[in-house]
This record gives C-alpha cells, structure tokens and sequence, in this order.
C-alpha cells in the first residue's frame, strides 16, 4: 500500500496544463489548424486533379528531364506499384503530409541550425534537448498534439514537424560549422555583405551536408506519418491500421509496399534532385 501511495503519475500534473493551454490559447490552435488544413488540401488537391496516370507521366517525365533517366524509371515504378494496388489517394495523402511537415521542420531548423553554428552557447543548450528529442519513442509525440489537437491530420502533422526537426538541425549545425574559414575571410576581405556571405558562401559550402539533412528528415517524416495512421492522419498509415485491426493480410501488406515505393522515390528524388544543378554549375 506505501508502495502505491508514493507512486509518481505525471498525468496527474500534465492534464491541468494541457486544460490551461486549450483554455487559454484555442484561438491560437484554431489558427495553426486552419492554416494545416489549408495547406494539405491544397497539396492534396494539386496531386490529384490529374488522374492518377496522367499524374505518373507527368511526374516522370520531369523526374527524367530534371534529375536523370534513372531517376524518371524509379518515379514511374513507384508511382504505378501505388496506383495498381488500389492506394492512389492514400498515397498522394501521405506525400501530402509528408510534403507540408518537411516543409515546417526546415523552415524551423534551418534558421536554428545556422544560429547553433554560430552561437556556441546556444549549440550546448540546443544539445540535452535535441538527445532528448531524439530518443524518446516516435508515438509519445502522438500523445500531447492529440490532448491539444484532437484527432486527426492536425495532431499528426505537429507531431511529425518535432521529430523531424532534430536532425535537420543538426545536420545543418555540422555543414556551417564545417565551411572553410578562409572562404569567409576572403568574402569578408572583399567587402561583402553578410547577406552575399550567406547565400553564395556559406550555403553553396554547406549544400552537401544540408542535403543529407533534408533527406533524413524526409524520411523520418514518412516513417511518422505512416505510425500517425493511428489517431486519424489518413493516407497509407490508416490502410495499414485498417489492415491490422481487421486482420486483413492483403490489405496490410499493400499498404506496407506501398509505404516502401513512397520511400524509395521521396529517398531517390530528394538525394538526387540537387545534385544535378550543382553538377552542372561546376561543369560550366
């Protein structure tokens, strides 16, 4: 019985937080839910107002024209595998999600990441936060946006932004800390402005890196937003769910495969699709 009286139940001091936050900040949560409803299904609808062929042929071809052949091959197989296997819509739901969380998570890391690099301080502050980011379970995100947000899209795209960010953040941290000093000197000796610095200095150095950065955060995202499938997110993470509650072998392992050709082309796409321009800037 001591033993039950002196156990500790957080739950206890988070749930009248969380009534104070709903309470007190609605108006503020009402204006992030529209303004992630808007984007997702203007997304959503840009993806499919083109019938799911014409969608694959166009995606292709650009994937072709832009990045390479091979890269053109890859987005047509993974986008016809989605479409023969009857997850059209769930598939351009999920690229949806992904898209708009991957998005958020750089517009916030991004800055932070250049200011870690800088600020050394705040680098050992931003540190114990990002370990703790990154160690805690994917699905206890899940928990604090849905006592916020409700179910829904909403609570998993906010969600997925905060496992996203650690290592966008970090990896951005690493690419300007690596830059060459003597790079910055000359741009300094040479009178330019910290803005010039920045964009044709310090980015163009630290593209590599930043590049291996957004391709993580893409695919953590997508790994959270499939788990998100469980508090009403939609798209692929939800036939999966239905496949595993209705013990529906097939459907779960389209699902799945589907989910593994959504991967495959946003890995390939977003690790090739600026290397070709800088390929070319170098050759020229």
């Amino acid at each position: 019985m001591m033993l039950e009286t002196l156990q500790f139940s957080p739950g206890a001091y988070l749930a009248p937080v969380v009534d104070w936050l709903n309470t007190k900040f609605h108006p503020l949560f009402s204006l992030i839910t529209k303004i992630i409803e808007t984007l997702l299904n203007s997304i959503e609808a840009f993806l499919l107002v083109l019938p799911a062929y014409g969608v694959i042929a166009v995606a292709t071809l650009l994937a072709g024209y832009l990045i390479s052949i091979r890269i053109g091959i890859v987005t047509a197989v993974a986008l016809g595998f989605c479409f023969i296997s009857g997850l059209w819509t769930a598939s351009m739901q999920t690229i949806a999600l992904v898209t708009v969380s991957v998005a958020i998570s750089v517009l916030i890391a991004f800055p932070l990441g250049i200011l870690a690099a800088r600020r050394k301080g705040f680098e050992s502050a931003l540190r114990p936060i990002l370990d703790i980011m990154q160690t805690v379970p994917p699905w206890v995100y899940l928990i604090p946006a849905v006592m916020i947000f409700s179910l829904g899209r909403v609570p998993a795209i906010i969600a997925t932004i905060v496992y996203g960010i650690p290592p966008m953040l970090r990896l951005t941290t690493l690419a300007f800390n690596q830059i060459r000093k003597d790079l910055i000197e000359l741009g300094n000796a040479i009178g330019a402005p910290p803005r010039a610095i920045l964009f044709k200095i310090e980015i163009p150095s630290a593209m590599p890196t930043l590049l291996v950065g957004l391709n993580q955060c893409i695919l953590l995202s997508l790994a959270m937003v499939v788990l998100a499938g469980l508090v009403g997110a939609g798209g692929l993470g939800a036939e999966v769910t239905r496949g595993l509650t209705r013990m529906e072998m097939g459907l779960g392992l389209r699902a799945g495969l589907a989910i593994v050709a959504v991967a495959i082309l946003l890995d390939r796409v977003s690790r090739n699709a600026l290397h070709r321009p800088r390929e070319a800037a170098g050759s020229s």
